[in-house]
């Protein structure tokens, strides 16, 4: 019988999410977690930054031309522009200037998710391939705020785990 519900925080959440839709914009899965793990980065700093919980911190300006290898560009992922570079591995997201470790992401997942991942990475799945990949990249955010679980509102509710109610987001792909 499958899974109903899983109680996990928002933050595993949006990194598989995101994992989904960047693999379903054409990156492959290594590349895709590291761009997940990074919007996940984005937004935690931008909700921490709304909540006192952090100070901003001053981004360098990207590039907007085609990148050499090692070059930072950015990659446009659920409404972040994901600062990324070029390397012999493929696509990397970076987090203070270095690549992001797939593997390290890879577990994160497993680690949140545990025994539930494949189920909810299905669920996700059959959610962004419902979509051809041009709606999926404008409305992937919109989407997950239909699905992410519930948590108290402000400081209350940071990293407080709720509800991620996967028939929610299997009638999302229905719809």
């Amino acid at each position: 019988m499958p899974t109903k519900s899983v109680m996990v925080n928002r933050a595993p959440v949006l990194t598989l999410w995101a994992t989904v839709v960047a693999q379903r914009m054409g990156f492959d899965e290594r590349e895709a977690l590291t761009l997940a793990k990074a919007v996940t980065g984005l937004n935690a700093q931008s909700k921490g930054q709304s909540l006192g919980i952090f100070q901003p911190r001053e981004d360098k300006p990207e590039k907007a031309r085609q990148p050499e290898a090692g070059e930072t560009f950015v990659v446009a992922l659920l409404g972040r522009h994901v600062p990324a570079e070029r390397t012999e591995d493929g696509v990397r997201a970076t987090a203070d200037g270095k690549p992001i470790d797939p593997a390290s992401v890879r577990r994160y997942l497993q680690g949140k998710f545990g025994e539930n991942l494949p189920e909810v990475r299905a669920a996700m799945q059959a959610l962004a391939g419902s979509l051809v990949p041009q709606e999926l990249a404008a409305r992937a955010y919109s989407l997950y705020e239909q699905f992410r679980p519930d948590i108290p509102a402000g400081k209350r509710g940071w990293g407080a785990q709720g509800e991620l109610d996967l028939q929610r987001i299997r009638s999302l792909a229905k719809g």
